[in-house]
């Protein structure tokens, strides 16, 4: 359970600066932004591979640059269906998906699946 709500943080987190970087993106209230993570993440987990695998030509004839068009839908569709965020078009579902993306990626490389902290250390001998 820790892990899960360390990776819910992560992703509210994301989605803030999201939507401080991105014109065209807005979160209002943290309500918002808190449900706008869990969404966004049940979104990824059940809806998310089903669009893969329905656009899996496009994405291959795209040399799997279309996979960014998919992460767009998805948080236009999280977008959609929340009254406190709002996404202008689909250039701002694009870099806001890039940015929700990008610093997910960079905060979640430290954490474990445990929600605890995990750097390696090597040590020469």
């Amino acid at each position: 359970m820790p892990g899960f709500l360390v990776r819910m943080a992560i992703s509210a987190f994301a989605l803030w600066v999201a939507s401080a970087i991105v014109p065209g993106m807005t979160i209002v209230g943290t309500p918002t932004l808190l449900a706008a993570a869990l969404l966004l993440g049940l979104v990824n987990a059940v809806l998310r591979p089903l669009a893969l695998l329905l656009t899996l030509p496009f994405t291959i004839v795209t040399l799997g640059l279309f996979i960014l068009v998919v992460n767009a839908a998805m948080l236009g569709l999280v977008a959609a269906l929340l009254d406190g965020m709002t996404i202008s078009g689909f250039g701002a579902a694009l870099l806001g998906s890039l940015v929700v993306s990008f610093v997910s990626s960079a905060v979640s490389w430290t954490i474990g699946p445990s929600g605890r902290f995990e750097i390696m250390v090597i040590e020469r001998r």
